[in-house]
This record gives structure tokens, C-alpha cells and sequence, in this order.
């Protein structure tokens, strides 16, 4: 194995903290305005579609991202859509407020469907996307599997969404759900390249949160979080009112990266980079995302 260097590994870290990107939810308009002088200028930021939202809260919140001086990337769930009518309506009020450009488009939580769109790939060859302006279309990735979806059948849909939003010329943008632990994560980035997948990556991550919320977020996911993998991470079970953050998982994960690139290694090619989950804050997040780059870990 290819030996990398401490100025090395840094310099890894610091490549893969690049152009991060954030996630928010329509209600938290007054924490973006707080945290808006600790982010980039350009930064994208992911708007939820939670059922507990409705439509004004969702295009609100787009524009919000959009005047602050960011990158809108609206979340659009298929199966809570419940008509044509309804994605019409909600890409329209998106492109009047100029955030329609990048969408990122998930299955969603409802076992049912509420309408006519059983999964992401059903809205994307809707043919809709394209007539309101969308450029670029992101779509979600599991390191560590889906807790009811089958991992056969989450390849197979990886691979026919990356299929059809080449033919429809649209640009591809894969976000990861959140993990503790990199070797799952290298993996899977392995074998999404290997199947000929070369969209950029952004490698989901939880932003520094109070351990049990992470853990309460793991558990509703299917995130592995056994004792193992969390002291990995730099956390431990038996302290559950303390605060984590993901300094080793960033550190380990540039160094993985890193000694694949050193070897020569064809499988972790491609643009990899960091979205942060913003469990405990968005203004906690950015502060941690500058102290992490600043060498104050």
C-alpha cells in the first residue's frame, strides 16, 4: 500500500471539504439567515420535502437560499406527489424565483404512492423536468443499503436513473445518505464507479450534533451504529449527552481517497465530495467546517 504523508492526508482533507454542500428544511429560513455570514458564497444548499411541509414553505425557502447568495437545490419526493398537476405546479413556482436549475429528486417516505409517481425514476421520465428549467438532477445513494429497499434493486435504479438523465442530457449529481464509518462508504463509491458511474459523488455527513440525536437519525435510517463503528467515528455509547463531530470520518475517508489515487487505483476516480446534514445547525455546521479548515480540530 501506497504510504501517504501527514501534509498529504491534509492536503486530501482540505481537496475534499471543497464546494461541501448543506441541507436545510423549509422552516429554517431564520437559521440561514443566522448562519449566512459562515457560508461560502455559492454554497449549495438542499431544501427538504418533508410531508409536514407544504408548497409556500418549500418555494419560500428556495428563494430564501437564492437572495441569500447560495445555490438552491429543492428536493422533490415522487411518491407524495399526487398528480401531474402538482409537479407542474411546484417546478413552476420554483422557476419564478429562479430555483428550479437543480433538483434533487428522491422515492420518498410513503410506502404508497400518494399520486401517479411510484419512485424518482417515474418523475425524471415524466418529461416535466426539462420544460421548467431543470439542469442538473441529483439522486440518492446507500453506502449501507436502504432498511426496506433491496440492494439489487437500489443498483439497478442507480443505474437506469444514471442511463436515462444521460439520454435526456441532463446533468447527474449523486448525494449519499449520512454513515459513521468510511469502509462502507469507500466500497460503495468503488462499485458505483465500477458499474461505469461517473457522476461526482457528495459523500453524505453528519454536521456536529448532540449524540443521541445522531444516534436517534442512524436508527431511523438503518446506519450501522454499533459500538465499533461509533468509537470509529469518535463517539462513545456510554456518553450519550455529549456532542459529536466528524473530524475522524472526513480525515479517514480524504485518506482512503488519497492512497487509492497514490496507487493508481481505478475504482474511487471521479469527483468526490462532502454534503453535511445539518442534524445540529446550520450555523454549527459552518462553524465547524471552518475550524476543521483552519487546522483548529
Amino acid at each position: 500500500m501506497t504510504k501517504i504523508s501527514h501534509a498529504t492526508n491534509r492536503a486530501a482533507s482540505l481537496n475534499l471539504m471543497k464546494d461541501f454542500s448543506l441541507e436545510m428544511t423549509g422552516k429554517d429560513i431564520p437559521a440561514l439567515i443566522e448562519a449566512r455570514p459562515l457560508i461560502p458564497l455559492g454554497t449549495r444548499i438542499n431544501v427538504t420535502f418533508l410531508g409536514n411541509e407544504d408548497l409556500e414553505m418549500r418555494v419560500a425557502a428556495a428563494k430564501a437560499v437564492r437572495e441569500l447568495g447560495f445555490v438552491p437545490v429543492p428536493h422533490l419526493s415522487a411518491r407524495r406527489l399526487k398528480s401531474r398537476q402538482q409537479l407542474e405546479e411546484f417546478l413552476g413556482r420554483l422557476q419564478e424565483v429562479d430555483a428550479a436549475g437543480h433538483l434533487f429528486v428522491i422515492g420518498g417516505d410513503p410506502a404508497q404512492p400518494e399520486g401517479p409517481y411510484s419512485d424518482s425514476l417515474a418523475v425524471i421520465n415524466s418529461g416535466v423536468l426539462q420544460q421548467f428549467g431543470v439542469r442538473e438532477v441529483g439522486m440518492s445513494g446507500y453506502p449501507e443499503g436502504h432498511p426496506s429497499i433491496p440492494s439489487e434493486t437500489l443498483w439497478r435504479a442507480l443505474e437506469e436513473k444514471s442511463a436515462v438523465l444521460q439520454e435526456q442530457g441532463l446533468d447527474t449529481l449523486i448525494v449519499t445518505q449520512f454513515a459513521f464509518d468510511t469502509d462502507p462508504v469507500a466500497g460503495w463509491i468503488d462499485a458505483v464507479r465500477a458499474r461505469g458511474i461517473n457522476a461526482p459523488i457528495r459523500v453524505g455527513t453528519p454536521g456536529p450534533a448532540g449524540v443521541k440525536r445522531l444516534l436517534g437519525f442512524a436508527r431511523r435510517f438503518g446506519i450501522g451504529a454499533n459500538a465499533m463503528i461509533v468509537k470509529k467515528y469518535g463517539f462513545s455509547l456510554t456518553n450519550l449527552m455529549g456532542v459529536a463531530g466528524p473530524d475522524n470520518f472526513v480525515n479517514d475517508l480524504a485518506a482512503v481517497l488519497a492512497e487509492h489515487s497514490a496507487g493508481g487505483g481505478p475504482g474511487l476516480a471521479g469527483p468526490v465530495g462532502l454534503h453535511f446534514y445539518t442534524f445540529g445547525g446550520l450555523a454549527e455546521t459552518a462553524t465547524w467546517v471552518r475550524r476543521f479548515n483552519s487546522g483548529q480540530e
